[in-house]
Parts: C-alpha cells; structure tokens; sequence
C-alpha cells in the first residue's frame, strides 16, 4: 500500500469549515481573544506500550496523553497532527489503531488535520493544539506559598498494573483488569482544567510520577511542598496484600496516571470540593506549599524516602 493511499484508508477523515487540510500546512483559525496552546507527545514501541498491546488501546492512549497536556493548561482541545513509523504495513494493526486514536479524538472534540507516515521502527508522534483565553492558562510558576496541593482521581494504579506485567507483584485477576483499564485507557479531565481557570494558582497532568511532576512546579514557582501520605486516595486492592513500600513507590513515583495536580489557595477548599461533586470527579488534598524550597512526603512523624521520584527516559 503506497503512503498516500495508507493515510486515505485510515486518516483521514471529513474536517470543520474553519480548516484548511489537505495542502502542504494546514491553516486553523483561533478564536478572537484566545491564545493557541501546544504540546507533543512520542508513544515508541517498547518504551510506552507493549509491543503485545491491543493497537486500539495503543490509538487511545497515544491521543490522550497529549488532551492531558491541554487539560492540564485548561485549554480546550481543537487540532492534533499525527506522524508514525511502521515498520510494515499491517492492515489489522493500522484498522484497531486509527479507530482508537479517533474514539479518544472524538470524544474530547479533537480534529485531526495532518501528519506523515514513512518506514521504521513503531514510533507514534502527536502534536495536540488547544485554546485557552488569554491569560488565564494554568501555568507551573504561580504556585505561591500556603496554597493546597490537590490531585484528582487515584495515584499508582497504572503503575501497579506495569509492577504485575514485569512478575514483580502478585495480584488477584479482578485487580489486574481494571488497573489495565486505567493504564490503556487514560481519561483526560479535561473539564476539570477549564474549570480550575480563576481557581488553580498552578497546574501540571501527572505523567511521570508525581513528585518528579509536582517538582516542576515548585522549581518554577520558587516554592517547597510538604504532603502527607496519610492523606492520600490509594488504589483499591480487596484480594490483594501489598507492601507499605511498593504501595508507596506507585503512588508518588510511578507514573501514567495522568490525573491533574494542581494549587489553589486554602480559601477555595469547599468551592473546589463542589467542583468535584459537580464533575463527579474525586479531588483530594494531599498537602500544602511552602516558602522554603524542597520537597518532603511525611507518613506520621516518619519522612518518605523513595529510590526514584519517577520516571526519567535517559536514566
């Protein structure tokens, strides 16, 4: 199948009236009074996905990691590009994969309007744009000191999921299942996002665990961060026993969790607790910001020392 006829079959698709597709750029138009939010995002075989993987799992979460970005800019989602390499032209395997990548673009509002396709080793690239209205982006520098950490969702659970697929942690069938759902199958809270504008004082997705995340923030903003793990939502696990410290490790280090941790001012508690019954969304506060730089996890009196804080692509 020539490269053309590949990207005919299985992306393209019919685009808005604001869109100019099909030259050589694509031509979108922003609203009045909005700024263009962008981001990109790699998924590379063997390093984000089993090459076993379902490809209508590897479509989805390719596509949603980036609507994480937008959610984590409150930034409404608009435009992505996509550009993979194959290393053979699998039709079964392109069918499963465009049609995940379009359930995940469709149900948060993305149009997909180019990209490219040539030979190689499975690598999947999407550059996601968005728009937010000027100034109100959710930033990482404006933490300021006595605001509240907050994190939606469960931390961990993806990495419990990866723990079990390595055959370093036993777990019951049931708890296999829905970890793997988390993992394969982010849901962006992108609602979340756009409703924190005015609210958040600052905001990132967790994608590579979350102090290694949450430290962007406090480097940014010129800030210090104590959290209390007693405070934390953990994974549910009824059939199975897991150590303190693994449980631990996954929460605050694991990774692919793409949930939103963000700060907001101590003042906001009760408006940001409707927030999250309006949404159905579970927001936790987990600690606080502080003016002296360093970050410090406190379970009791006993302060949490972790051998990696998260992930790092070149460690």
């Amino acid at each position: 199948m020539a490269e053309f006829d590949l990207i005919a079959k299985y992306f393209t698709r019919p685009v808005t009236a604001d869109l100019g597709v099909g030259d050589d750029a694509a031509l979108i138009r922003v609203r009045p009074g909005y700024q263009l939010a962008v981001s990109a995002d790699m998924s590379v075989s063997g390093t984000h996905f089993f090459t076993d993987t379902d490809p209508y799992l590897i479509g989805w979460k390719a596509m949603a990691v980036n609507v994480s970005d937008m959610a984590a800019m409150g930034a409404e989602p608009r435009w992505a590009t996509l550009s993979v390499a194959l290393p053979e032209v699998d039709e079964d395997w392109l069918s499963g994969f465009s049609q995940g990548l379009f359930a995940c673009a469709d149900r948060y509002g993305v149009s997909l309007i180019g990209g490219d396709t040539t030979r190689g080793p499975l690598n999947i690239a999407i550059n996601i744009m968005g728009e937010v209205p000027a100034g109100e982006a959710l930033r990482r520098n404006g933490a300021q000191t006595g605001d509240d950490i907050w994190v939606s969702g469960k931390l961990g659970q993806a990495a419990l999921w990866l723990q079990h697929r390595m055959g370093r942690l036993d777990l019951h069938a049931e708890e296999v299942a829905k970890l793997a759902t988390v993992m394969h199958q982010p849901q962006p809270r992108v609602a979340l996002g756009l409703a924190l504008r005015g609210i958040a004082h600052a905001a990132l997705d967790v994608s590579d665990g979350l102090l290694a995340d949450l430290s962007h923030i406090l480097t940014a903003s010129g800030k210090g961060a104590q959290l209390d793990w007693g405070l934390f939502p953990l994974p549910e696990l009824p059939f199975s026993q897991v150590a303190r410290s693994t449980m631990q490790q996954a929460v605050l280090a694991g990774g692919d969790d793409y949930e939103l941790c963000f700060t907001a001012p101590q003042l906001r508690r009760d408006e940001i607790l409707q927030l999250a019954q309006t949404l159905d969304v579970p927001l936790t506060r987990i600690g606080g910001i502080t003016a002296v730089p360093g970050l410090t996890v406190l379970d009791g009196a006993t302060r949490i020392e972790l051998s990696h804080k998260g992930y790092n692509h070149f460690d």
